[in-house]
């Protein structure tokens, strides 16, 4: 099996130039002839729940993903040996030029057996990337960290976060009734002679073709309508639309959970980084009292809480201190409006590690704005007047046909500004789902939530509840098009994606 990407390291592994920072960082020239590619995309085979399952990797030369120190460059070839077109994203990273960033509009697809070559300054935080088709569902993203300059001592631990399916992505989609909206986006990516269980190698269901309605354990979409409301008027808002087979925490589960090394009396720094395509979650660390110190990638004033939401393409950091007399701690992420959780352990040397269920006493509520609303940037945006407003409408439409403005991707204009522009966007929702909206090559802050205005957290992504509008506000970058989209992959896929184009 590869080698997964090193969840556990040190500052002086880090700033002595340790293997996994050396080997993937490379400045200068990159020599085509002899050098081995920076990254690979390829695959390798996971035991998840005593099956056996064949995903998509992004593999360094020591490693999966990429950990970084601030000032270092991404610089080198990027192999796609995963059998099929890759669309890939750097995601949280400000200084990638939209060139070198194949998920744009007209980017197109990476063949098979082809390199990108890229070359730029890391955005410090923690980021990651991953695919931007439908393979994203099976497992095509990594770790992007780039150590702060000013992260201190802290043990870094990073924690990555997926929803399984043994089903294809193709097959999910169907199931949700849905059907992609993309066009030549390239929103497939099945991978080439994977079986999936219940289908045979033609890729048809068993005894026929598949139906179009939902199969056995996939909840069914529709406007749930209370008292007759009709779609935007009255919604039960749900979550889970797609039924997972497992959730995984560093590729694994809670049945044989990771285990990290930490010190007696340490303090650590958990990145946590969900990368569930159709999944948010709510994270905790029984034993401990982990503070929020950054989102996004992104510095934030302080922050305690029991559990911390983090919806689809989020990304939080908690620091939490590891009693002198040391222990195991899980880590936990459990399912929104569910009870089912994953995660992984820090434990102390000699510490007894007992066995977690995957399964909580309760579930939990659905992710809401409280925690939001309570986060303020330690790095700000300096006030200005506001140059651009832009009022952006999230709908829902029979055929799990999801939209922007009334208008899925390719039907409608792009938002149009100018760099250096201050803009603001105000997110509403009258749909049954949440939303998290992520903006490419920038980041925003999150300045109002129902109305009110405050000086919130600085993001990529923010989640937007049904009936609760949320603006944000951002500086637009150099001149390029950059996606808008929902980072629920079904929704992205079969529609709810914009433009937004700087000139």
């Amino acid at each position: 099996m590869t080698q997964l990407f090193n969840p556990s390291l040190s500052r002086r592994a880090v700033l002595a130039g340790g293997a996994a920072v050396g080997a993937l960082t490379v400045s200068g020239a990159w020599n085509r002839a002899s050098a081995a590619p920076l990254l690979t995309l390829g695959s390798l085979t996971l035991d998840v729940n005593g099956k056996a399952a064949k995903v998509f990797a992004v593999k360094g030369p020591a490693s999966e993903g990429v950990f970084a120190k601030e000032g270092d460059r991404l610089t080198g070839a990027v192999l796609n040996a995963s059998g099929t077109p890759a669309v890939m994203h750097w995601h949280g990273q400000l200084f990638a030029p939209p060139d070198q960033d194949r998920a744009r509009p007209g980017g197109g697809e990476l063949a098979a057996g082809l390199t990108d070559q890229v070359d730029f300054l890391l955005t410090p935080g923690t980021h990651w990337m991953h695919s931007h088709t439908l393979s994203e569902q099976q497992l095509l993203a990594a770790p992007l960290v780039t150590r702060e300059a000013d992260a201190g001592d802290a043990q870094d631990v990073v924690v990555m976060l997926h929803d399984f399916s043994f089903r294809s992505p193709e097959e999910i989609l169907a199931c949700l009734g849905g059907s992609s909206a993309h066009g030549g986006h390239g929103m497939g990516g099945a991978m080439p002679g994977m079986a999936m269980p219940g289908m045979n190698h033609a890729g048809h269901g068993m005894g026929g073709g598949m139906p179009a309605s939902p199969a056995a354990g996939q909840m069914s979409h529709g406007p749930h309508a209370v008292g007759g409301g009709g779609m935007g008027g009255g919604m039960m808002a749900h979550a889970n639309d797609v039924e997972y087979d497992a959730f995984l925490a560093n590729r694994g589960t809670l049945a044989d959970p990771k285990v990290v090394r930490v010190e007696k009396g340490g303090r650590v720094r958990l990145r946590i980084i969900n990368g569930g395509t159709a999944t948010a979650f709510f994270i905790s660390v029984p034993g401990l009292t982990p503070r929020c110190v950054a989102v996004d990638g992104a510095p934030c004033a302080p922050l305690v809480a029991e559990a911390f939401p983090l919806a689809q393409g989020q990304r939080i950091d908690l620091l939490v201190d590891v009693p002198a007399v040391g222990g195991a701690f899980p880590v936990l992420a459990q399912v929104e409006a569910s009870p089912r959780r994953t995660g992984l352990v820090l434990a102390t040397a000699g510490a007894s590690v007992t066995r977690i269920a995957e399964t909580a006493d309760r579930p939990q509520g659905l992710l809401d704005l409280d925690f939001e609303a309570r986060l303020a940037a330690a790095k700000p945006l300096a006030p200005r007047k506001v140059d651009r407003v832009f009022q952006v409408m999230l709908g829902e439409e029979a055929g799990y046909r999801w939209t922007i403005n009334a208008r899925t991707y390719g039907e409608a204009q792009p938002f149009v500004v100018s760099t250096g522009e201050r803009v603001e966007m105000t997110f509403m929702n009258p749909t049954s789902m949440s939303h998290p909206m992520h903006l490419h090559g920038h980041h925003f802050q999150v300045v109002g939530i129902d109305g009110r205005r405050f000086a919130g957290a600085i993001r990529d992504t923010v989640m937007v509840p049904p009936h609760m509008p949320v603006t944000i506000a951002f500086d637009a970058g150099p001149k390029g098009e950059w996606f808008l989209h929902c980072h629920h992959l079904y929704h992205m896929a079969t529609g709810m994606m914009a433009m937004v184009k700087v000139d």
